[in-house]
């Protein structure tokens, strides 16, 4: 059986427009965030982080914002998601702005591949 969805989960796939075309699925104790079949997101300990590449980290890191990290092999790792923005979670319009950026960071990272 699947877990529950937290509220904060919840409260994203609410913010987000089209609604229909996103889904969170659980993963490792938290959430991802998919549209059209690609993780544009990871939600940890109620934090959203967003999709990063070449072109988008620079966005972020100027705001001073943090990547997801976890513990591997004892070393923290860092992956190509940085945490949202305080005010895209206040709202709805700026959220869809930021998912949009993280969906072109999927996008071409499976492009890529």
């Amino acid at each position: 059986m699947a877990p529950k969805r937290s509220e904060f989960v919840d409260y994203l796939l609410d913010q987000l427009q089209p609604r229909e075309s996103f889904l969170a699925k659980s993963m490792f104790g938290g959430w991802g965030l998919y549209r059209h079949g690609r993780m544009f997101a990871i939600v940890a300990d109620d934090a959203l982080y967003l999709k990063v590449d070449g072109q988008t980290r620079p966005d972020f890191e100027a705001l001073g914002l943090e990547p997801f990290t976890y513990q591997r092999k004892g070393k923290p790792f860092a992956m190509s998601y940085y945490q949202a923005p305080a005010e895209a979670l206040d709202d709805p319009e700026t959220l869809n702005e930021w998912v949009t950026v993280a969906c072109g960071a999927a996008d071409r990272a499976a492009q890529s591949k």
